[in-house]
Parts: structure tokens; C-alpha cells; sequence
């Protein structure tokens, strides 16, 4: 069990035994449960076909929301960014995940990834923006740079700002997030 743990990302050896202990001292049932949750999960949990994002549903909730601009689009590397945007409850338009980044020492190409199907959704749509927020990295640069210009015949294209986290020091920032932090400055209001 210890070993299958350590194969989830961010579980090293301590955290794996730590949770096989816990799971070892549960009663059965909640481990039944954990085993059915997990079984039924893989089973049952595909991806959007709109969108990309993970959903138990042929179309996810977010695409079908009614509520949501249907006018902007989102890009996202994967589902994860989904949520972490999500629970900011500042955006509130669609989305479309990639399913990863451009990177050729990966084997990752723009084939690999859902470029090809937010192309054709950009340019069958009357999207009036989409917002890369792909992480500032040098595959993440890559990515958008290569998206946007596929995308800038269709619509306006823009990106997230980057720049200094909430309690963070000048002095223990890096050069490329100072400058980020610089570029994507505003006027007080």
C-alpha cells in the first residue's frame, strides 16, 4: 500500500506511511468507501467535450452554465487551474483546458494538446476575448506565445498578470517576476 501511495504526486515515503497507517486504522467501511470513491471516480469521470476539464458528465457544469459569459474564454494548462481560479470567484466566463504545455523536450507538441479544438471554438464563435493564464514558465511562454498568434486572427487575446505575492519581499524576488510585476502594474484608484 506504502508503495502505491509514493506513486501519487506530492507523496513521498513519510506522507505514504503516514496514510497507510491512517487508512490501516479506519474502520472497514470507510475504507470500502475510499476504494468505491476512487474505483467509481476513474470510471465515471471523463473530460468535457467543450472545454477539456474533468467531468462525469459529457458537457461539465461550468460549459452549460447559463449564468457564465459565454463571450470569453479562459486557457488553461489543466483542471487544476480550473479550480484554483474558480475559488477566486473573480472570473465568471467559460474556459478551455489544454491538457498541458508545449514542451519538445517532453515529447509535448502542439499536437498533443487541445490547441486544434480552441481554434475552431474561437473561430465558430463570437468570443470577444480570450485570456491565457498559463503559468510563466519557459514551456508556459512557449505555449501562449504560440496560441496567441493562432488565436489573434479570431479575437482580442490578453494575459494574466504575473508579479509579487501578497506578503512577498522585493528583495527575495527574482529578476523576471520584478520585471512582470513592473509590466503589469496599473493606476491606483
Amino acid at each position: 500500500m506504502i508503495e502505491q501511495l509514493q506513486r501519487l504526486p506530492g507523496v513521498g515515503p513519510k506522507t505514504a506511511q503516514r496514510l497507510a497507517l491512517h487508512i490501516l486504522k479506519r474502520p472497514e467501511a470507510d475504507v470500502q468507501a475510499l476504494a468505491q470513491a476512487l474505483i467509481e471516480a476513474k470510471q465515471q469521470v471523463g473530460f468535457c467535450s467543450v472545454c477539456f476539464h474533468l467531468s462525469a458528465e459529457p458537457v461539465c457544469e461550468i460549459c452549460r452554465a447559463s449564468n457564465r459569459d459565454p463571450y470569453t474564454i479562459c486557457v488553461v494548462c489543466d483542471s487544476r487551474d480550473v479550480i484554483a481560479l474558480e475559488r477566486t470567484r473573480e472570473y465568471s466566463g467559460k474556459y478551455h483546458v489544454l491538457g498541458g504545455l508545449i514542451s519538445p523536450m517532453d515529447g509535448m507538441g502542439p499536437d498533443q494538446l487541445n490547441i486544434t479544438q480552441l481554434v475552431r471554438r474561437v473561430s465558430k464563435q463570437s468570443i470577444k476575448e480570450v485570456i491565457m493564464a498559463i503559468s510563466p514558465s519557459v514551456e508556459g511562454e512557449t505555449t501562449t506565445l504560440y496560441v496567441g498568434q493562432l488565436l489573434k486572427p479570431f479575437t482580442k487575446v490578453t494575459r494574466i498578470a504575473f508579479g509579487l505575492p501578497m506578503g512577498g519581499d522585493l528583495e527575495y524576488a527574482d529578476e523576471v517576476t520584478l520585471a512582470r510585476a513592473m509590466e503589469g502594474r496599473r493606476e491606483l484608484d
